[in-house]
Order: C-alpha cells, then sequence, then structure tokens
C-alpha cells in the first residue's frame, strides 16, 4: 500500500466531546468520524483495525470448532416476546415498526434469533453439541453515548451460542470458548484479566468477564495477591469476617450531633473510627396484584459499616431483594420519622426487615442514627439494645486490603475495560421459546445453551487505552493498521531514496508483511507525526545522506531513538522484529 493512494486524515486537535483518551486519538488518528450521538462511521484507517481483529477471532472460534453464520440486525418483536425481553429489556431495546404496525428490533443481542435456528434445525441429540457464532453489528439506545467507541450506540459484535445436550456437556463448552478467549486474547498483544462476573439480564448462573487493564477503565477489578481469585466488583465476595462478636461494653446513649448527617462527619464529631459507625439505607419492594397495580410495599432497612458501600448486585440475591428501588422520602418518614443522614434500627414508628452486612452483624458498641434530626445513638448492642437482623448477608463491595475469600493473600483493585464475556445460560432461553431436541430416550428436552460475547469496536478502543502516549497511538503488531511504515526523506527529490523505498516496499509486500510506503512528498516532521499518532508500530526511515553511507534508520514506536541499520539488511532486520 502507499499513502498517495489511501487516505489518511489526520487532525492536530480533538473534538471537543471526545473525554477519553480513546475517543481523542482515533479521531484525530482518522480512524472514526462521528455522524450521530453514539454513531460513528469507521474510516479506512480503523477500518483494518477493525478487519485485523475480526480476522483473529475468527480464526480462533473456527478452530475451536464453532460455525460462522450472519443473523438479522432487525429482528421480530414476536421472538422477543417469547421470552419476555421485549417488555422487560427497557428503553435501551430501540423497538420500531414496519408499515404493516408489526413490532421489530434492532438487535443488542441475538439469543432469541439463534434459539429459532436451534429449534428448527437440530431435532436430534446426535447434532449435538453445537455452536454458532456472528460478527455483525449491534445496536443499544444507550440513555448517554459517550467515549467514543467504548460506549456508543452502535457496535460490531462478536456473538457465539453453544446448544447443548445437558448440564455437563454444556459446562465444557462453556470451558472451551473459555480457553479459545484466552487465545484470543493472547494474540492481540493486551495485558488483560480474566474474572468472575455477574451474569446480569442475560441470565445464567456461570459467567467470565475478560478486562483490558487500564487507568481509565469504568469497571473495578478485584483480585488476590496471593492466588488467582478475580473478580469484577459486582461479583467480588467478601471473605465473612472473623468472629465471634466483642460482648457490650458501652451503655447505649443518645447523642447530639447537630448538622452531622453523614458516617464520616459523626466519625469526625465524636472522634471516632469511621469502622465503628453504621449507615443505613432504606429500600422498597411492590407486590402487584392481577392487574399490575401495587398491592402491598415491604420496606427494607440495610445495614452497612460506615466505611463500606452497598454492592446494588449483592442485595438484589438477598431473597425478597430481587426487584429492590430505593424508598421515597414518604416512605422513610411513615417508617423512620426522620430524614436520611439521621435513620437507623431503633425506635421506629412502623416495622422493617432489617437487613445486617455480615461486618456489621459482629460489630459491637456501633453508632447509628437515632430517628431524631441532629442526633445519632453511641454504644448500640445487638441482643441487648435490638434484636437480631432478619437477614445476615454479604451486601458490600470489596475493598483493598480485605482478605482474599479463598482464603490467600488479600484483595487489591485495578482498573479496567470489559471487551468479552461468557455465559453458562442453561434453559432460559430455550424452555421459554420451547426449543427442543429428542434425547437418546426419545423424550424433548430443552438446549442447554451458553453464550459468548466479544466487543470487536470497543476492543480496539481498549487497546489504545492500555496503549498510548503524548504522541499518539501505540498499537500491538497484530491489530495495528499497518504494522510496518517506510518514510523517505526527499523522495520526490532523490532517484537513490525513491528506489530504496520502493524496493523495500515491493520485498516486504513479498514477504507478506503489512507495509505503507508515505509516498505524499511530507516534510519529515509532518511524516513523523502524522505516523507516531496513528501508531504504527515499526517504522524504516530512508533518506540521502544514510544511502551514502549505506544506512537507512529504524525505530519502533516504543523506543526513544532511532536506531541505524544497514541499508541492505534492512528487511531481514524488520522480518526478524516482526517474527521476535
Amino acid at each position: 500500500m502507499k499513502a498517495s493512494q489511501f487516505l489518511i486524515s489526520t487532525l492536530k486537535e480533538a473534538p471537543a466531546d471526545a473525554e477519553v483518551i480513546s475517543h481523542q486519538l482515533m479521531t484525530r488518528a482518522g480512524m472514526i468520524k462521528k455522524l450521530g450521538a453514539g454513531i460513528y462511521t469507521y474510516m479506512p484507517m480503523g477500518l483494518r483495525v477493525i478487519q485485523k481483529v475480526e480476522a483473529i477471532v475468527r480464526e480462533e472460534m473456527n478452530r475451536a470448532g464453532a460455525i460462522e453464520c450472519l443473523m438479522p440486525m432487525v429482528q421480530p418483536g414476536e421472538l422477543w416476546r417469547e421470552t419476555g425481553r421485549f417488555d422487560k429489556m427497557g428503553p435501551e431495546l430501540l423497538r420500531i415498526k414496519d408499515r404493516h404496525e408489526r413490532d421489530f428490533v434492532l438487535q443488542p443481542t441475538s439469543e432469541e434469533a439463534v434459539t429459532d435456528i436451534a429449534r428448527q434445525e437440530f431435532k436430534s441429540y446426535k447434532q449435538l453439541p453445537r455452536n454458532l457464532y456472528q460478527i455483525q453489528t449491534k445496536f443499544r439506545d444507550e440513555r448517554r453515548p459517550r467515549f467514543g467507541l467504548m460506549r456508543g450506540r452502535e457496535f460490531i459484535m462478536k456473538d457465539a451460542y453453544s446448544f447443548d445436550r445437558d448440564e455437563a456437556s454444556a459446562r465444557q463448552s462453556y470451558q472451551k470458548m473459555a480457553a479459545a478467549y484466552r487465545a484470543i486474547f493472547d494474540r492481540f498483544g493486551l495485558t488483560y484479566r480474566a474474572v468472575a462476573a455477574d451474569s446480569g439480564s442475560i441470565g445464567g448462573d456461570m459467567s467470565e468477564e475478560f478486562q483490558v487493564i487500564a487507568a481509565t477503565g469504568e469497571d473495578a477489578i478485584v483480585y488476590s495477591t496471593g492466588s488467582c481469585y478475580a473478580a469484577n466488583m459486582e461479583k467480588a465476595e467478601s471473605a465473612p469476617p472473623k468472629g465471634p462478636r466483642p460482648p457490650a461494653a458501652q451503655p447505649m446513649t443518645p447523642t447530639p450531633t447537630p448538622g452531622k448527617a453523614t458516617c464520616a462527619d459523626v466519625a469526625e464529631l465524636l472522634k471516632l473510627p469511621l469502622q465503628r459507625t453504621v449507615k443505613s439505607l432504606v429500600l422498597a419492594t411492590d407486590e402487584l396484584d392481577s392487574a399490575g397495580e401495587i398491592a402491598r410495599t415491604r420496606i427494607w432497612l440495610l445495614l452497612l459499616r460506615g466505611d463500606h458501600d452497598m454492592n446494588e448486585v449483592k442485595v438484589g440475591k438477598v431473597p425478597g431483594l430481587a426487584d429492590f428501588r430505593f424508598a421515597s422520602l414518604a416512605e422513610i418518614l411513615e417508617h423512620f420519622g426522620a430524614e436520611p443522614g439521621y435513620l437507623g434500627p431503633i425506635g421506629l414508628k412502623k416495622p422493617v426487615t432489617v437487613v445486617a452486612d455480615r461486618e456489621v452483624a459482629v460489630m459491637a458498641d456501633w453508632v447509628c442514627g437515632a430517628n431524631k434530626k441532629d442526633f445519632h445513638i453511641t454504644g448500640v448492642n445487638w441482643g441487648r439494645d435490638l434484636p437480631e437482623p432478619d437477614i445476615v448477608a454479604d451486601l458490600r463491595n470489596a475493598v483493598a486490603g480485605d482478605p482474599s475469600p479463598d482464603g490467600q493473600g488479600q484483595l487489591a483493585i485495578e482498573r479496567g475495560i470489559e471487551i468479552g464475556h461468557i455465559f453458562y445460560l442453561g434453559t432460559k432461553y430455550s424452555a421459554a421459546m420451547n426449543a427442543t431436541f429428542l434425547d437418546e430416550d426419545g423424550k424433548p428436552k430443552p438446549f442447554q445453551m451458553g453464550c459468548y460475547g466479544i466487543g470487536i469496536t470497543r476492543l480496539s478502543a481498549a487497546a489504545i487505552e492500555q496503549n498510548h502516549d503524548a504522541r499518539g497511538i501505540i498499537w500491538p503488531d497484530a491489530i495495528a493498521p499497518f504494522t510496518v511504515v517506510i518514510c523517505p526523506v526527499g523522495m520526490d527529490r532523490s532517484e537513490a531514496v525513491r528506489q530504496a523505498a520502493e524496493s523495500l516496499h515491493a520485498e516486504l509486500l513479498a514477504a507478506g508483511v503489512d507495509v505503507i510506503l508515505d509516498d505524499r512528498g511530507e516534510r519529515p516532521g509532518v511524516m513523523f507525526a502524522d505516523w507516531e499518532l496513528i501508531g504504527v508500530p515499526h517504522r524504516v526511515t530512508i533518506g540521502e545522506r544514510g544511502l551514502k553511507e549505506g544506512q537507512v534508520e529504524y525505530q519502533h514506536r516504543r523506543d526513544e531513538t532511532a536506531a541505524k541499520v544497514p541499508a541492505d539488511g534492512i528487511a531481514a532486520f524488520v522480518k526478524a522484529r516482526l517474527a521476535a
């Protein structure tokens, strides 16, 4: 490829709405152009990256025995009604109507469509296991699309779906995909972690995320310093606290705390460690009648240590709290008689269900709100001052320094960007859609399913978040738009430079190297700035003075200075560097 035949459209400044470095650099490097909120055109330079990501994913999926297909981006709404997701998925699912007023959706994922294929195609256990995958455009109507390709509305994704006859074989398919994913991400040359994750709205009871480590990542990754334990923050367990609970040593005392409505402020006022305070969070759950109207509301009081934060995923798994919401101010006043900031479990106006985090359940002489403005209660103890909690559960986010739940080492936290997620689904979708096969005994059984996704376009942005400097992008070789760039200085003025550049270009092309020759006639500073911004990892500079000395310059994108290499050996040198 020659630069004069390609489209290079670099910018000196990033647009004002580009908040993260990948968005800034992809725009400046001419890889994407914004068409609308969260919707981007993939320009030729960016498309080359995406195509290389797709090629690696496709090779490893095929190697793992998955079969590629392509499902429609626009899907009938009745399929989604079979699983209940047409209504349950919320506004992220873009619903449209055709000219006949029939409902359709723009697919954010394809469980329904692929399950429909399975129930038509796979009639017997002899046809199983099967794994179908696609690389297809998806659409999620994000409330606030941001960060370029990191959280856009339209994106490219690889999604795969496995079908098995029983749970044991489904789990084998899951592990096969987990191994394939590790092979894929190893080839990208990125630093990543595979972490246990919550299944969320997709469903299932076994799930892993693949996270590219980056300081700008949206997700918190929790891992052990002494073992292979790793999970995202939603899933990370907190080790059970050491017991038993200490005996009460202080009297329960109402204490004035004027204007102090947070645990931190109360602890500072009373000169106590924050760990001695307990925060109160009030939730509500609604029971609906047959008409869908609220028949009964139940109020819950969650108690966490003052220095801990609530984990909403863990709370949602407490029996009875699956569909919780935060209580309204009117509901809080009705049950507690006070506004948030001074709430606690003592002196309630109406009964509530008390759920204590495991750490709170073993505390003694703790501090909580008095259900009276400007007052807290010190010296509170379970059993003596209030009944034992109705439920004790792990409710909190893990924090750095916690003991690892597997008993090996301590927990540490780093930031990551989710680029892949695998799920064991079980029969959630096959049962809902009556997708069955005839087993060996001649009886119909629902498919055991798995689901496996990789964000193709998101991965390119994540790679930049992990690999960049002040000059621009630093692509790993495997997914760079071009692997090598040849920069001839004064090519339009020197026949020797032109011949040397074109000869090297032809030799590398013949060897299968993805190389581009910058024949635009730009000044060296402009050439170098463009390719450093674009992030091509290997650069060869050819100049007339160097050729007279029998030398050219080679510089890797991460190197601070160039190295002189004999001109007659540069092709072999570059090929050796690429092989290494």
